[in-house]
């Protein structure tokens, strides 16, 4: 097996759009949609909206071919699901045949793959999404589950893609993914140092940011490990990004002292809305204090390089400063 070094991938920024990533230029915040809007596209317009009244540079979904991510016993397993998401997937007509017949003689009688394929975005959803972010001037991307997930969101021309944390190990997706060129955002949560090695010689080829992130909902504090942003610094030699599931906006901005050129976090209309992701996200309040905080942080941090700045000069005039060395 080949081993990765510093020397198989040097890129110290990676371009993402108009945004250069890394070295010393801004953070990047994208705000994470995933499927937090419900199989609505009305709710989707409005965390766009969201996303970009806060300063956001991108957004980004998630994309899966049902059948192929999960299992059919999986599916076919009876869960709850909130009427107006079903009456939703009925009126875009993403349920299979049987399932909207059975839902039209009971909408309660749901299963879990009802819910999966109603919380799926398909090329025409993605069409109506495409031109809202073009005229909102905000980049979008999703992360791919599967091969064909990745040739759906190939056709809408993304910026990047991302991994998820689930799929890092995933080489088949990993070689789909690098064989369209693009640069690529690597979640890691759930994976060892190795896995991650790994999957960096897969992505040799392509400009890759590695993100660090825990994957659970909401993450502790005590489970976020920080440090391991300047880990995997030192060890790839490439822009790492968080990726956080953290209650508050405070790691956030911490992560970005610790050298995150890219921070990502889910975001909601309200926390207690359903869903599995809502409430580990921020809501607009919270988003727009997190992206304020990280300007600011950005500011304080300048250059690093040891100088008297030109306020200084007044003050230490008035003092009577023994020089002796």
């Amino acid at each position: 097996m080949v081993a990765f070094s510093q020397t198989t991938m040097s890129n110290k920024t990676v371009q993402i759009g108009p945004f250069e990533v890394g070295g010393n230029n801004p953070c990047m915040v994208v705000a994470e949609i995933g499927i937090n809007h419900n199989g609505s596209l009305d709710i989707a317009r409005r965390l766009i909206d969201m996303a970009v009244l806060a300063g956001c540079g991108a957004v980004k979904f998630q994309t899966r071919t049902v059948h192929v991510v999960y299992t059919a016993e999986e599916l076919a397993k009876a869960r709850a699901v909130p009427e107006e998401v079903i009456q939703n997937a009925l009126k875009r007509g993403v349920l299979s045949p049987e399932a909207v017949k059975i839902l039209t003689d009971n909408i309660t009688n749901t299963t879990n793959g009802d819910l999966k394929r109603a919380l799926e975005f398909g090329h025409e959803d993605y069409l109506l999404i495409d031109a809202y972010c073009k005229t909102k001037g905000i980049l979008w991307f999703s992360s791919p589950w599967d091969e064909a997930s990745v040739d759906l969101i190939e056709q809408f021309d993304p910026p990047c893609f991302k991994v998820a944390s689930a799929s890092l190990t995933d080489r088949g997706l990993l070689e789909r993914i690098a064989s369209y060129g693009r640069p690529v955002i690597l979640g890691t949560g759930m994976s060892s140092m190795d896995q991650v090695r790994k999957a960096m010689i897969v992505l040799k080829d392509v400009p890759v940011i590695v993100s660090h992130t825990v994957s659970t909902y909401p993450a502790k504090r005590t489970d976020l490990n920080l440090r391991a942003i300047t880990a995997l610094q030192k060890e790839f030699g490439v822009p790492v990004a968080y990726s956080g599931h953290e209650n508050g906006t405070t790691m956030s901005v911490c992560a970005v002292a610790l050298g995150a050129c890219v921070v990502e976090r889910h975001i909601t209309l309200d926390r207690t809305m359903y869903g599995s992701d809502q409430p580990a996200s921020l809501e607009a309040v919270g988003l727009k204090t997190m992206v304020r905080n990280i300007r600011d942080l950005e500011g304080a941090l300048g250059t690093g390089e040891k100088l008297i700045l030109e306020a200084e000069k007044p003050i230490s005039a008035k003092l009577r400063r023994v020089n002796t060395l």
